[in-house]
């Protein structure tokens, strides 16, 4: 029997939507883990946008930077650049840690909007293993984790490095280019070097070292996923459509199922999987999606002074998020040094133990009918949909099932009261009722049962005196 050919994928959306746009091992995996951490990790001050507002005049890190650095004309961004070591960095440790944390997939910021490359590249200068820490970061991590059977996530944000304001100079801090154009500062330099690093260079140059360093990145390191942190807008189209079936028909030759994140309407619906940040979905989609968050309160790099979301706000915001179609990628923060900071560990393994005790919950589930109940108030999330720092409780309830229909995970998110009867009429008999006869409930975690009541106007459940979690607690309703 012959073997099968791999599909060859075109540069046409046409083409493309043949393409799944979401594997079965990321509807599956539910969390990621990835990190803002790069140059802008040394002065750890404002945000990971100091590279961009260190030139901003009136700024904090504006004047932060002259306070603490000295004038911009002297000292620019990538003077910072020898400082970003990196000495504690241990793939193999950190690969441990997110598979500790629960995740099943995970992986750098690739590139943010510096211009800083985290892996050995040949199209740009300006990366880890060449200057700062001089250690392929993306392929020391890509070993690690695939070692251990997580898959690799590589994120792209560098659509926006181009200096666009070059030429007009009423509008030289534009936000549309990262760095702004300034006449005295390197931001405007000629020197080959620094202007591809300030992205002071030929648009069709910069276009084609864009699309050359994602190219890199894949044929390097075989990512099972890319990820765009918005501007492909500012991509010609016709670049963009390349450069996902160059992806394709790379990982089609490998055998590999890949998948693209993208924001707002960056690409068709058809192509890729829909990240949403620091948000979610008010509903059930039938298209599985994606939110980013992070662990941070006040940016996503590490700053000095930084604070941090309890466990309970992250696991709750996750498992609202599994119940209605949704993946989360979870962004911590790293020191310049490489060291995780111990609060970020500490969350991360609260947040594994609670998957060890519950993970059959939330990994390879699906949505059920209703996502829950509850009256947690739901702000708007700042890029659509509701916010990641929702605040539940136990008197909200999730619902996720088995694959074959067979369990159905009721979430509470919370600790519910010993002897409480939660009562819920959507689930009476006559309305929707689980898809086959209860068996009996469990709480999950122990071999206490729980006794239900389910007729045809409500179904009723008494919370039985046992062991609960604080974060949230898991009943298995076992079905026929």
């Amino acid at each position: 029997m012959n073997a099968v050919e791999p599909i060859s994928y075109e540069p046409s959306w046409e083409s493309l939507a043949q393409h799944e746009e979401a594997p079965q091992w990321l509807q599956d995996a539910k969390l990621g883990i990835y990190f803002h951490w790069g140059v802008y990790s040394v002065p750890a001050y404002g945000s990971e946008w100091y590279a961009r507002n260190m030139y901003i005049p009136g700024s904090s890190e504006y004047k932060h930077h002259q306070a603490t650095f000295g004038s911009q004309k002297e000292f620019g961004y990538h003077h910072f650049i020898p400082q970003f070591t990196a000495e504690h960095f241990d793939a193999e440790e950190w690969a441990v840690l997110f598979e500790k944390a629960g995740a099943k997939f995970g992986g750098p910021v690739a590139q943010h909007h510096d211009g800083f490359a985290m892996w050995d590249s040949k199209v740009n200068p300006w990366n880890a293993a060449s200057k700062g820490p001089k250690k392929d970061i993306t392929g020391e991590l890509s070993k690690a984790l695939k070692k251990r059977g997580l898959k690799l996530i590589t994120t792209f944000h560098h659509a926006r490095n181009l200096q666009r304001n070059a030429d007009k100079p009423e509008t030289w801090d534009g936000y549309d280019s990262h760095f702004p154009y300034h006449p005295d500062y390197h931001t405007s330099s000629n020197d080959p070097e620094l202007a591809q690093f300030y992205g002071n260079i030929p648009e069709d140059q910069f276009y084609e070292n864009w699309s050359g360093q994602i190219n890199e990145v894949v044929n390097q390191y075989q990512p099972d996923m890319i990820w765009f942190d918005s501007w492909l807008n500012f991509i010609p189209e016709d670049r963009v459509k390349q450069m996902c079936a160059d992806y394709f028909n790379a990982a089609a030759k490998a055998g590999q199922e890949v998948t693209i994140g993208y924001k707002q309407s960056d690409l068709p619906k058809e192509v890729g999987i829909q990240d949403i940040e620091q948000g979610g979905r008010r509903d059930i989609t039938e298209r599985p999606w994606m939110t980013d968050i992070t662990l941070s309160n006040k940016s996503w790099c590490y700053i000095e002074g930084q604070t941090y979301r309890p466990t309970s706000m992250v696991m709750r915001n996750l498992i609202d998020v599994v119940s209605k179609n949704g993946v989360v990628l979870l962004n911590i923060s790293p020191k310049a040094d490489g060291s995780i900071p111990a609060e970020q560990r500490e969350i991360l393994l609260e947040m594994g133990a609670w998957f060890d005790k519950y993970g059959e919950a939330i990994y390879a589930t699906k949505p059920w009918d209703l996502f829950g109940f509850g009256d947690a108030k739901a702000g708007e999330g700042t890029h659509g949909g509701q916010s990641s720092k929702v605040h539940y409780t136990a008197n909200d309830i999730r619902f996720t099932q088995s694959k074959d229909e067979k369990s159905l995970y009721m979430i509470f998110l919370g600790k519910p009261k010993v002897g409480d009867k939660i009562k819920l009429r959507l689930l009476g008999r006559h309305r929707y009722t689980p898809h086959s006869e209860i068996q009996r409930i469990e709480l999950l975690g122990t071999n206490q049962e729980a006794e239900f009541i389910h007729g045809h106007d409500a179904f009723e459940l008494t919370i039985p005196d046992a062991p609960m979690d604080e974060i949230a607690t898991v009943f298995k309703l076992v079905l026929e």
